[in-house]
């Protein structure tokens, strides 16, 4: 992760920078972030989480959306972050979409790089942005789904999970863990 510029920047300040730009790029708190690159075993665990949410949304609940990591979720004025996937509910949104304003799902795949801002700067973040009920960290080292769920008032619940089903309600999506971390190496 490399910041490289030091004015605090808008979320709108940095759509623009952004436009065109190679890379993975995210803003925190006014700061341009360079993401590194990713890793083949990242790319294939996000490839398993988005074919798994998109199985479970063409069982069940049709009205919804998955996304790689494509697009970003504004936190507020000076944060935006690119999960790896995320689920939204409702209209298909237009093909250049560049922020995705109300995910009900974000996800994102733990690598050594990113685990501090994803375990904490991003869980703080994320449920900053009212529609958001779920926020999932996939842990492939460990195998383990970490499920942050919305509960009521300011409760945001917990569950570590190394198989069998997930449910998401809202928006009303069930995945099995094994789907989003593959087969153990050998």
């Amino acid at each position: 992760m490399t910041v490289v510029q030091r004015q605090k920047m808008r979320v709108a300040d940095f759509l623009a920078w952004a436009e065109g730009r190679e890379g993975k790029w995210e803003l925190l708190d006014g700061a341009v972030v360079g993401m590194a690159s990713e890793r083949l075993g990242h790319g294939t665990t996000i490839y398993r989480v988005v074919g798994a949410l998109d199985r479970a949304i063409a069982a069940g609940c049709g009205s919804c959306h998955v996304v790689p990591n494509s697009v970003l979720v504004r936190i507020e004025e000076h944060t935006t972050f690119q999960p790896d996937a995320l689920v939204y509910c409702g209209a298909r949104l237009p093909d250049d979409t560049l922020v995705v304003e109300a995910p009900v799902v974000v996800v994102e795949v733990l690598s050594p790089g990113t685990a501090i801002r994803d375990l904490r700067d991003k869980l703080l973040g994320y449920f900053r942005v009212p529609s958001i009920h779920h926020y999932l960290i996939v842990d492939t080292e460990r195998r383990i789904v970490i499920h942050h769920r919305r509960g009521d008032g300011d409760l945001i619940e917990t569950r570590l999970s190394a198989g069998g089903p997930l449910a998401l309600e809202p928006p009303g999506l069930t995945v099995a863990i094994e789907d989003f971390l593959g087969p153990p190496a050998e």
